[in-house]
């Protein structure tokens, strides 16, 4: 369609003057020939289609951008560059290597050269007493797989100790092996034993957490079900868990 300028202008009757107005774009229309008369006469002006071709394009586009949105969230993503490692160790292991990831991930932030003022060390900030207690050098728990591999030694050594009923929940199962990971063995047995003794599920996982809390108190931790002592940790080892278990959710969302 051609498109021509023109300049529309309204006349002043008693001055003879013009006031211009802005210019402005239009469609010029197209002339047809009566056939009667031979007089032209302007035709119809064309719909110009173009915006309606133009949504439909980007519409398209849309779409299209939205299809490999979805196709993208159907890959796994990378947890860490320790992914490969994870998995191979989490499978000899008999551990979720998300699962693993998640601990971590708690820990390190992935961080391999860490090591705390406690003396716990590298990824999973495997402490000291874990080597010696595996009979590995200390001096090996720097090395990633090493560390890697003390870690599921001793969820792997705490889950047999701790003898899980077959009925007991997934979810409760890793929590508290968790704690006990976090805690210290000896702690989590104790409050096992005391939720037991008072009657209580010593395989749930919020009962269990409520009674590593009422160890810090004296009317529970001299009681004779006790045999680590005193329990002052318990926000820290409940928070660990927290998050634990939070990133281990949202791992296992992302990766497979």
């Amino acid at each position: 369609m051609v498109l021509s300028l023109v300049v529309l202008a309204s006349f002043e009757s008693s001055l003879g003057s013009t006031l211009s107005l802005p210019a402005r774009l239009i469609d010029e229309p197209e002339t047809i020939i009566d056939s009667e008369n031979g007089e032209s006469q302007p035709s119809a002006v064309k719909e110009d289609t173009a915006p309606q071709s133009q949504a439909d394009s980007l519409a398209v586009g849309h779409m299209e951008a939205a299809d490999v949105v979805a196709e993208t969230a159907k890959q796994p993503q990378k947890i860490s560059k320790f992914d490969n490692l994870m998995k191979r160790v989490g499978a000899e292991m008999g551990y979720d290597w998300r699962f693993m990831s998640a601990i971590a991930y708690c820990e390190s932030r992935f961080k391999e050269g860490l090591v705390s003022k406690r003396g716990a060390t590298g990824l999973m900030q495997v402490m000291p007493i874990v080597a010696r207690h595996f009979k590995v050098p200390v001096s090996q728990i720097h090395n990633t797989e090493t560390n890697v591999r003390l870690a599921c030694k001793l969820l792997n050594e705490s889950e047999q100790r701790l003898g899980f009923p077959e009925n007991i929940s997934e979810r409760d199962r890793l929590c508290i092996i968790l704690a006990s990971y976090n805690a210290g063995l000896g702690h989590v047995m104790d409050a096992r034993r005391l939720a037991k003794a008072d009657g209580a599920n010593p395989n749930s996982w919020s009962v269990v957490s409520k009674y590593l809390q009422l160890k810090a108190d004296p009317a529970y931790y001299t009681r004779s079900e006790v045999k680590a002592g005193r329990f002052s940790g318990s926000k820290e080892t409940l928070g660990f868990v927290k998050l634990a278990m939070s990133k281990y959710d949202e791992y296992c969302e992302i990766a497979w």
